[in-house]
C-alpha cells in the first residue's frame, strides 16, 4: 500500500501541471527547487498526517503546504499564481491508487515579502482527507 501523503503529492502535481492557469504562469513546479530556480515557480512543501481512526476504519488528515515565489515588482503575480492553485485543487477530485480520497479543501493563503526584500512569497495550504483501503 502506497504511502498516503506521496499518492496525494502526485495528484497535486498532476493537476497543477495539467491547469492551463497554472501552467501560464510557470511550468516550474518542484518537489525540491534548483539551487538557483528561474522565477516564477511552485514547490510543494511540508505536508504533516495526523491519523483519524474509528473502529471500524482508518484514515488521516493531510495537512499539505505549497509555496509560490516570484521576483516580478510587487505582489500581484504571486497572488495570482496562489489563486490559480486554489482554484486548481480546492474541492478537486483525485484518484489515489491504493487509498480511497475524500476531499481537498484550500484553508489559507499568506503572501508576504522575503527576507531578501525582493522575492514574493505565497503559503498556500490544504486539507487533504483520505481513507485507508480496505
Amino acid at each position: 500500500m502506497a504511502s498516503p501523503e506521496l499518492e496525494v503529492q502526485g495528484e497535486v502535481v498532476r493537476l497543477l501541471k495539467a491547469d492551463a492557469t497554472v501552467t501560464g504562469f510557470s511550468r516550474r513546479i518542484y518537489d525540491q527547487p534548483p539551487t538557483a530556480p528561474s522565477f516564477p515557480y511552485i514547490n510543494i512543501g511540508e505536508a504533516q498526517t495526523l491519523r483519524r481512526d474509528a473502529t471500524c476504519l482508518e484514515g488521516g488528515d493531510i495537512y499539505l503546504t505549497m509555496h509560490a515565489w516570484s521576483r516580478a515588482v510587487g505582489f500581484p503575480e504571486v497572488r495570482r499564481i496562489a489563486d490559480a492553485m486554489v482554484e486548481a485543487l480546492h474541492l478537486a477530485p483525485m484518484t489515489l491508487s491504493t487509498n480511497r480520497f475524500i476531499s481537498i479543501m484550500h484553508r489559507q493563503t499568506r503572501v508576504f515579502r522575503d527576507p531578501d526584500g525582493i522575492t514574493s512569497h505565497a503559503v498556500v495550504e490544504f486539507l487533504a482527507r483520505y481513507d485507508k483501503a480496505a
